[in-house]
């Protein structure tokens, strides 16, 4: 390639990317009343910035090849400040090293671009091998925490072993998503943990923390379900006790796994929770999200449970690294109450769906629970058709 062709590929492919960055996004036809899912993803790896993947110097790149590739964006943190929607994006390179980066949309549905730099995460003294999965929190003591999963190989298996590891929270802080300060990694008893996310107020005088305990790096083992703990502090936040408020059940969207999604929202009826669930299958293991309620002054009382999923993966998001998962770990309130919900499809790419507290507080507190039985499931819907019955009666009967 010469370097008139060099300068002209480097513009066509400045030319696709802004396409890309400036397309529009719009509400996906259908629906079920609860949610709007949108035609497009909100962030894909197309989008990250031209500068983080190619060397762009023809001296030192003629062929304008990537040389730092990056295979996925998911599972980000949410957040609203300064009038913008930011997304703490966890970018995976092919080289499958995970890092966040901060994506910034003025309407929070389409046209998000990259901050300049991706997050320069400070290192602790046994520093991570990886780290994935922010939580984004603005808590009642004026910081923005990052609670996210570090992972480090398993120093107790031998050293052929190359795939056991050791996952744990990780925490930072933040005025300005700009600068952050490392802490320590939050001490619980459970040998393993992560989806561990941050109450947004104080609970008694003290840090609010839902935990997911498990007891390998894969499987709950004798852990699992939706904990709740108490920290002194959050500069050596520490757990003593965790009490499961959501558990795992058989023959339910949680048998095999569950943990909570983003910090939950606040609204008249309750803290509004987000989680996804995992159960095994014939082709693996499948995620779906859901919602449930807890009461205002005891966030680790469940007042309100729907059976079932709230969101699954259909179409096109049941395509990707990791099939058939949905997956959220951020979501944002406006202030006329439109409620965005960031959710990752199949560990690939990110999306955006749209709903209302009024509606998510109707779907909470009027869909039944899982009744556990076959039995039960059709003795709900009989109910239900009979209400049906006696309202297409009573609206025929009318003149």
């Amino acid at each position: 390639m010469t370097r008139r062709g060099f300068d002209a590929a480097v513009r066509a492919l400045v030319r696709e990317q802004e396409r890309l960055l400036r397309r529009r996004n719009r509400p996906a036809p259908g629906g079920n009343g609860v949610v709007h899912r949108y035609v497009h993803p909100v962030v894909t790896a197309a989008h990250i910035p031209l500068m983080w993947r190619y060397d762009l110097d023809f001296n030192t790149n003629p062929h304008l090849m990537e040389r730092l590739s990056v295979n996925a964006t998911f599972n980000p943190g949410a957040i609203e400040l300064n009038g913008r929607t930011l997304l703490a994006v966890r970018v995976e390179g092919v080289d499958r090293k995970s890092f966040f980066a901060i994506a910034e949309s003025r309407n929070g549905i389409d046209q998000f671009r990259f901050w300049d730099y991706p997050i320069r995460l400070p290192e602790t003294a046994d520093p991570d091998v990886n780290v994935y999965d922010m939580r984004l929190v603005k808590h009642e003591d004026g910081w923005i925490y990052g609670l996210f999963c570090t992972e480090r190989k398993d120093p107790s298996v031998p050293r052929t072993d190359t795939s056991s590891a050791i996952a744990q929270c990780g925490v930072a802080r933040t005025k300005d998503l700009l600068t952050w300060e490392r802490l320590a990694d939050i001490r619980t008893r459970s040998p393993q943990q992560r989806n561990v996310v941050l109450h947004p107020e104080f609970v008694a005088g003290k840090y609010g923390l839902y935990t997911r305990p498990q007891d390998g790096f894969i499987s709950t083992g004798s852990g699992g379900g939706i904990g709740w703990g108490l920290s002194e502090s959050m500069t050596a936040a520490a757990i003593e006790t965790e009490t499961i408020i959501d558990d795992r059940v058989y023959h339910t969207i949680t048998e095999a796994k569950n943990g909570l999604g983003p910090a939950p929202l606040k609204t008249p009826k309750g803290w509004l929770q987000l989680a996804h669930g995992v159960r095994n299958t014939a082709a693996g293991l499948r995620y779906v999200l859901y919602l449930f309620l807890t009461d205002l002054q005891e966030p680790h009382r469940v007042i309100a449970h729907p059976g079932g999923y709230f969101m699954a993966p259909v179409g096109d998001e049941r395509i990707g690294d990791v099939s058939n998962v949905l997956f959220s770990c951020g979501w944002v309130m406006k202030k006329n109450g439109t409620v965005c919900i960031y959710y990752a499809s199949s560990d690939t790419r990110i999306h955006v769906a749209t709903s209302t507290i009024d509606r998510l507080l109707d779907y909470v507190q009027h869909t039944p629970e899982d009744s556990l039985r076959s039995a039960g499931a059709v003795n709900q819907r009989c109910a239900l058709i009979d209400r049906n019955l006696k309202t297409r009666k009573r609206i025929s009967s009318r003149p």
